[in-house]
């Protein structure tokens, strides 16, 4: 998973790197829309802010290209044998679906995991309610539910592979893939 999002932003970051300066002919003449200006380092502010897509001052004319190239979209976590959303959960996906609010053409698929405990069929029907769970939640946040697919894994790719509370707390999760 975390390797398929690696070379998809990789590959976002060629294609912009390939059409980013290049130059265009307009009418025969050469317009050059691509000019570097180099800064001197004393000119630059001694902590410049870079604001992200949940700071209040950014607006969706701001958003360029280079802001989808890595996404920010948070995983969540489940208490034991549980598919209701804690307050941290919530949280997290408030900050999901402001995310998916800006970027209205991506789409995202939330994949839902357990612990290793249970039945291999009880963990696939427990990771879908947890998708479902999340799906819900960002629809009712005004995401279109025709732009979220859910997906189970039950107990497989988990986070930690050790047989202990830290490692099952971590694999009891929701993650959040955006597909543009």
């Amino acid at each position: 998973m975390m390797k398929t999002i690696k070379l998809l932003a990789l590959f976002v970051l060629i294609a912009l790197l390939a059409t980013g300066c290049a130059s265009s002919l307009l009418n025969g003449e050469e317009d050059d829309t691509c000019e570097t200006t180099k800064i001197s380092d004393s000119a630059a502010p001694a902590s410049a802010t870079v604001p992200s897509y949940n700071d209040e001052a950014v607006t969706d004319a701001f958003v360029t290209e280079a802001a989808v190239e890595a996404p920010v979209l948070k995983n969540i976590n489940f208490d034991f044998d549980q598919h209701v959303l804690t307050e941290a959960a919530r949280i997290i996906l408030d900050e999901n679906a402001r995310y998916l609010q800006v970027h209205s053409d991506a789409n995202v698929v939330i994949a839902g995991y357990c612990d290793e405990r249970g039945s291999d069929e009880y963990n696939l029907a427990l990771g879908e309610r947890r998708a479902v769970a999340a799906q819900n939640y960002l629809i009712s946040m005004g995401i279109s539910p025709q732009r979220i697919s859910i997906i189970s894994y039950g107990e497989e790719n988990p986070i930690d592979p050790a047989s202990n509370e830290d490692a099952w707390a971590l694999n009891r999760r929701d993650e959040f893939t955006p597909q543009f």
